[in-house]
This record gives structure tokens, C-alpha cells and sequence, in this order.
């Protein structure tokens, strides 16, 4: 039974409400943020016109806001406009549902503004709009209204997307705007893209940076963003209307080479039952200018190689793919293509390539993540000379796996990442390089024989040998 000083609704509910409207006047004094949270539920007894009223004037007042804000004085503009956000949602949309789909409108506007003047490094303010945006589709739902209007609303707010928060927008919005509204948005989409920024005359060009290629011009960033806006949104809207080519028709002939957007090319070909065109687009892409093939690409060629009838190249292809990346993904579709009992050879092949493989590193952490933790001691026990303490995300995670059943493969991982961060002095890994010291200590109580390999004494007594001197070590 939770205790009665535990907080908690119930426990606070027996204070009663004179006694807690004192602690929230209380604690709301000297916080601008719940004072006005703290008025908009005020505003909710005389119903929600009142609260519209006062969110209306709210946003009017942050966006007439010019100050600059640090990172780190964010949170008490972020917990504003959530506070505006869920009286809209909690309050207005309930009673009024076109109401609160203005005011909706008018607080994912506020991006633009609130994003220029203030450092948002956490992402805390981008993440108050992206929760908002799917709200947009649900109460233009509700608010029903002329979809060619909603369409108009859609393209002004897409025209000013400089953090991409209306990166969706089309997509939460598909259902309320229909056939008709995603046909009159494309239109003005279309028009929009025919007609390009006039680029000014040389002598007044603004420069606002340079590259290894030399200045870079404003209008240019303007025309680049200009045809961004127009063929991602038809992008959008082509595969809202299974509009096949009107996709490909956004890429120019030399973005379609690249493998990631040949596969999604040949995706959506595949989807459309046009096999031969989907295999022609995921072969057109130039693998080797890209310097490197993305999985999706050798994902979908594969798929492709099955839907034409190609099973045995396909697999073998999957086969080739994952020995060269050791991609689970690879393996795991090779083998449920396999049949029954030819499976489990198959992977026992597959546990002792990636035994063998060059990358001691990518084998490890592939063998964690396939949960074949006796192979990834035997691993460790049999390359641990080529272990890198300074990959210590990979060996930290392996550590932290073999720990339970194999204390000595944890202890020399630990003892690789010791090891790299003293003898390089990365001081700022010393206080974890400290932690896996202690780590090891605790697990060489459980370890009978240390083999070829020091004692956890002897381990110590050299690192005091080596790198006595350095303090931040030994007094983390």
C-alpha cells in the first residue's frame, strides 16, 4: 500500500482545494510559464470560446517576439507552447474543432520564427511542432470545409517550411484533402515550380559564405530551396495517388543513378506490378561513383531477383551481400528462404565466416546482436590481440553481453578499453576507464583460470607500473 506522504494524485486530493489552490499560487509564483497554464484552465470553466481567445492572444504575443534565446534558456518557451498546444487539443477541438484547427495552424506557423531566434540543439521546440502536425490531419477531419481551401492553407504552409517542420504535412493531411484537394495542390505545386526565384544582377549578389568551389550566393540557396519544396511535395503527392511515374519524374536522370533513389524507384515500380521496369531502375544505379551500395539497394535487388522468378541468384546475392557487410538483415532473409533443416547448416556457416572475418570488431558486435554469445568468447579468447580499445561502444555493449557466462571475455574487453585510454591519455575516458577497472576487479571473483592471460592482480600492479602518475586515472 503506497505510503500517504507518497505523491500522488490521491494523496494530494485529500489536502482538499483550498489547501492546494494556496500551493499552486504559491508555486507558480516567479514562473511566467504556469501562471499562464494556470489561467488558460481558469478560462476553461467559462468554456472554450475563452480559451481560444486567450491562446489567440498568446500566439500573437510569441510571434511578435524578437529576443534571442541560448539553448539552455529553451525549456520555458518549449513548455509555453506545449501549454497552448494542449489547450487547443483539450479545451477548443472538443467544442469547436475548426476553432482549434486555425489556432493550430497559427502555432505550427510560429516555427519559423521561434526555430530563427532561438538554439534549439535538444530539439526540444522542433519536437513540440512534429507532436503537433498530426492534430492538423485529425481536426481537418473533423472541421470537414472546402478541400481546395485546405489544399490552398497546405501549399502557403509548405512555401514556408525553412526547418521542415511541415516535412509531412501532405501525408497527415492526405485523407481531409482527397482526390480533389491533393489534384489542386499539385497544380499550384506545378505552377509554383515554373517559375524559379529571379536571380539578381551580378554586382548585386549577396555572398553569405564560401566553399572549396568559391562563394556561395543567397538567390542560389534560394533556388535550391525553391525546387526542393516543389519536388518533395509532389514526391508526396505521387505516391498518395499511386502515381507511379509522376514519382520518378521528381528525380533527374542523374539522381536516379544514385543506388538509394533506384531503389526507391524500383519499390515503387515493384509495388506497381511493373517487375521488368522496377529491375531496369535498380540496375541503372552507378555503385561504384557512390563509393559505397546501401542496404536498401541490395534489399530490394534482391526482392526483384524473387518476383522475377530468379530465386537461386537471389539468394545467392543475399549470400554475397552479407559475407562482404555482415548485415543480419542479409543472413536472416537468406536463410528463411532456405528449407527446413538446410537452415541450420547454413547459419553454422554463416557463425563461422564471421569467425574468420577481417573486421574482428563487426564480428563481434555481430555475434552479440545474433545472440551467439558462446562464439563471441571464443572470439575474444582467440583474437584478442587485435581488439582496438578506442571502438568502445562496440566493446562495451559485447562486454556488457559476455559478462554473466564468460567473465574472462568481459575482462580482457574491459581491459582493451583500460588499456587504449591510458596509453593513448584520453583523459576524458579515464573515469570510465576507472569503471571497468572496478569492473574487473568484481569479476575476477568469478574467474578459476586466467590462462596465457595476467591475474587481475598482476593486471594492476602493471597499470600502476605503467601509469602511476596519472591522477585522473586512479582518483576517478
Amino acid at each position: 500500500m503506497a505510503s500517504t506522504k507518497t505523491l500522488t494524485a490521491k494523496n494530494l486530493e485529500a489536502l482538499g482545494a483550498p489547501r492546494l489552490a494556496e500551493l499552486l499560487i504559491d508555486l507558480s509564483m516567479g514562473d511566467a510559464t504556469a501562471k499562464r497554464r494556470l489561467r488558460l484552465e481558469l478560462a476553461g470553466q467559462s468554456g472554450s470560446a475563452e480559451v481560444a481567445h486567450q491562446v489567440r492572444k498568446r500566439l500573437a504575443t510569441i510571434a511578435k517576439s524578437r529576443s534571442y534565446v541560448d539553448w539552455d534558456k529553451v525549456k520555458p518557451i518549449a513548455a509555453d507552447l506545449e501549454g497552448q498546444y494542449r489547450a487547443i487539443i483539450d479545451h477548443v477541438a472538443k467544442a469547436d474543432p475548426r476553432e482549434a484547427l486555425d489556432l493550430l495552424w497559427r502555432l505550427t506557423a510560429l516555427a519559423e520564427s521561434v526555430l530563427a531566434r532561438c538554439d534549439d540543439s535538444n530539439g526540444r521546440l522542433m519536437a513540440v511542432f512534429e507532436t503537433a502536425l498530426p492534430d492538423l490531419g485529425r481536426l481537418a477531419g473533423m472541421a470537414g470545409g472546402d478541400a481546395k481551401t485546405l489544399a490552398d492553407r497546405v501549399f502557403d504552409a509548405l512555401c514556408d517550411n525553412g526547418y521542415g517542420q511541415y516535412d509531412a504535412l501532405i501525408k497527415v493531411l492526405a485523407e481531409p484533402l482527397g482526390r480533389d484537394g491533393l489534384g489542386h495542390l499539385k497544380e499550384r505545386l506545378t505552377a509554383l515550380g515554373k517559375e524559379p526565384p529571379t536571380r539578381p544582377p551580378d554586382e548585386e549578389r549577396e555572398v553569405i559564405g564560401w566553399s572549396s568551389r568559391g562563394p556561395i550566393y543567397a538567390d542560389l540557396l534560394a533556388e535550391r530551396r525553391h525546387a526542393r519544396v516543389v519536388t518533395t511535395a509532389l514526391r508526396d503527392i505521387a505516391v498518395l495517388q499511386e502515381d507511379v511515374d509522376g514519382f520518378i519524374a521528381q528525380y533527374g536522370e542523374d539522381e536516379r543513378r544514385r543506388p538509394g533513389i533506384a531503389a526507391d524507384i524500383a519499390d515503387h515500380l515493384l509495388a506497381a506490378g511493373r517487375t521488368e521496369e522496377a529491375w531496369q531502375a535498380i540496375e541503372a544505379a552507378d555503385r561504384q561513383r557512390a563509393g559505397w551500395v546501401p542496404f536498401e539497394w541490395e534489399q530490394t535487388r534482391a526482392v526483384i531477383l524473387d518476383a522475377l522468378g530468379r530465386g537461386d541468384e537471389a539468394q545467392e546475392f543475399r549470400w554475397s551481400c552479407f559475407a562482404r557487410s555482415l548485415n543480419a538483415a542479409h543472413l536472416r532473409a537468406y536463410l528463411k528462404r532456405l528449407p527446413d533443416f538446410d537452415d541450420i547448416d547454413a547459419e553454422n556457416r554463416a557463425m563461422a565466416h564471421v569467425s574468420s572475418a577481417p573486421d574482428v570488431h563487426q564480428a563481434l558486435g555481430f555475434l552479440v546482436d545474433w545472440s551467439a554469445i558462446e562464439r563471441a568468447n571464443r572470439l575474444v579468447l582467440d583474437r584478442f590481440a587485435e581488439l582496438n580499445g578506442d571502438h568502445y561502444h562496440a566493446l562495451g555493449v559485447a562486454a556488457d553481453a559476455l559478462e554473466q557466462r564468460y567473465p574472462l571475455a568481459a575482462t580482457l574487453l574491459y581491459r582493451a578499453m583500460i588499456d587504449f585510454a591510458l596509453i593513448k591519455a584520453r583523459y576524458k575516458r579515464y573515469p570510465h576507464a576507472a569503471r571497468y577497472l572496478e569492473q574487473c576487479e568484481s569479476l575476477a571473483r568469478r574467474i578459476e583460470n586466467y590462462g596465457s592471460h595476467a591475474s587481475h592482480e598482476e593486471y594492476h600492479a602493471s597499470l600502476r607500473v605503467a601509469h602511476g602518475r596519472k591522477t585522473g586515472f586512479w582518483q576517478a
